[in-house]
């Protein structure tokens, strides 16, 4: 099926309009126009019965115009003459009938068919009421005519005084009315066509702009924008569209620097875990190395299990499919337990723990999320104060916030790198906190499952001093007392 384009229809729903507008617009005034010239027949009627009533008074004095035979021809042609004024002078046929409806004296004979005027119209004009009537009254008239009658009485002789004009009169004046509108008519529809076709074009070129656009995007040129023109809505409309192309360009370049550092991070460890072992199958390993060779093999492949798992993680996080099981706990059993895990690498590097605080800090978070967040950030810190160097913990709560922060003396991180710690793969051999042997995952993951906790997470150092990272957790649960949420 064949569609239309957005022109074609905004032309033909004009046009349609148009079309129906002027024939309801002509069906009125034809009929208003029908009504008006009826109501003026009418009023003019009347007034030719008002004169040819009181010409019928002058004519008693030649005898009674109402009886029937008329004796006396001056009298008949008296009163023939006097109502052919009338028809002269405004186009009106005036007549009289005796009471049985017969047609006495016309201004024009010829006119009548020699039927007497129906018994019903008569009967309404003995009620003392003036009638009008339109066509040619049941055949009295040889051609169609308005009429109005009414009740004489002469030297007490009664009688029918008619006059009448023809309805021709009408259809010449509705003819010239209907040409006149479908000339109006046909203008105006040439008007508004050219008009919608302008119309239709100037709104619908930014939509084709954007269609355009969106095919160039479709067919995967991230770099394709449409342009912000036209009215209030396509303006947004194309906004909104530029704004969700930029999303999906920044995606894409992150889909590539992704995909990317994946193949660098996966290809270095697989890199020498195959030469180690293709050293000790060549024997360039002699065999009293392989303990030690294999050891090195064994941390490689931690490694690699360790970046798969991360990105894992990463992936459920970011998709929703890791559920949030918070609830209120001890925000210091966790710091606790992550620092005693790792006792023995801090007694090793001699490092000093300092602000673990015994009193308890309850916080509304999921433990398994913090304690990775905390697991993260130590390791890092562990890695990179010297020794005799410090770490230390803080938390306290502001507001509905719990704020805790991990700081660790050293070397610090780069003013230039310290905006893009927690981003994915990121790493820089100058900062403290990115370690060149990691995944550059850890900071990342941090960084999601503080945001799912509801909370946030940011950086501070100084360069050569020391380093901090701060994050917020939420202290109580919500008010609307749910105890735990999915992600979307």
């Amino acid at each position: 099926m064949q569609r239309k384009t957005i022109s074609w229809e905004f032309f033909s729903s004009i046009a349609a309009l148009l079309v129906v507008g002027l024939l309801v617009m002509g069906s009125i005034q034809t009929t208003l126009s029908g009504f008006y010239f009826s109501n003026e027949r009418r009023t003019s009627l009347t007034s030719i019965l008002d004169g040819a009533t009181a010409l019928s008074q002058t004519f008693a004095e030649y005898g009674s115009i109402v009886t029937q035979p008329i004796d006396d021809e001056t009298a008949k042609e008296g009163a023939r003459s006097g109502y052919a004024l009338f028809h002269t002078t405004y186009n009106a046929l005036v007549f009289v009938t005796d009471r049985s409806g017969t047609v006495l004296i016309s201004s024009n004979p010829e006119d009548f068919t020699g039927q007497a005027v129906p018994a019903a119209i008569l009967q309404k004009m003995d009620g003392g009421r003036d009638v009008f009537v339109s066509g040619d009254m049941d055949g009295v008239y040889s051609s169609k005519y308005y009429t109005a009658g009414r009740k004489i009485v002469i030297d007490d002789i009664e009688g029918y005084l008619f006059a009448a004009t023809p309805m021709d009169a009408i259809v010449n004046y509705l003819g010239d009315t209907f040409s006149i509108f479908v000339l109006s008519a046909g203008l105006m529809l040439v008007i508004s066509s050219i008009m919608s076709v302008l119309l239709a074009r100037r709104i619908t070129k930014p939509i084709e702009a954007i269609s355009s656009a969106a095919r160039q995007l479709g067919s995967g040129d991230f770099t394709a924008r449409a342009p912000v023109t036209g009215c209030e809505e396509l303006a947004a409309f194309a906004t909104t569209f530029n704004n969700m192309a930029t999303r999906l360009q920044t995606i894409d370049n992150s889909r590539g620097q992704f995909m990317g550092n994946i193949a660098h991070e996966l290809r270095t460890p697989m890199t020498s875990i195959k030469g180690f072992i293709d050293g000790m199958l060549d024997g360039t390993i002699p065999e009293s190395e392989y303990k030690h060779y294999l050891g090195v093999v064994s941390q490689e492949t931690g490694r690699l299990a360790r970046l798969v798992q991360n990105m894992l993680d990463i992936t459920k996080l970011e998709s929703g499919e890791v559920q949030v099981h918070a609830k209120v706990y001890d925000l210091w059993q966790t710091v606790t337990d992550v620092v005693l895990a790792d006792e023995q690498r801090i007694e090793d590097g001699k490092i000093d723990i300092q602000g673990l605080a015994p009193e308890k800090m309850p916080v509304y978070a999921d433990p398994d999320f913090v304690h990775q967040v905390v697991y993260n950030i130590v390791d890092n810190a562990i890695k990179f104060t010297p020794p005799d160097g410090v770490i230390r913990f803080d938390a306290h709560r502001e507001g509905e916030m719990v704020k805790v922060s991990i700081e660790n003396t050293g070397e610090g991180i780069s003013p230039e790198a310290l905006p893009f710690v927690f981003e994915r793969f990121y790493k820089e051999d100058r900062s403290r906190g990115l370690n060149t042997r990691g995944s550059g995952l850890g900071l990342h993951i941090c960084k999601v499952l503080i945001t799912l906790s509801g909370g946030q997470i940011y950086a501070e150092s100084e360069e050569g001093k020391w380093c901090r990272f701060v994050f917020t957790l939420p202290a109580e649960p919500p008010r609307n007392g749910v105890a735990s949420a999915v992600p979307k």
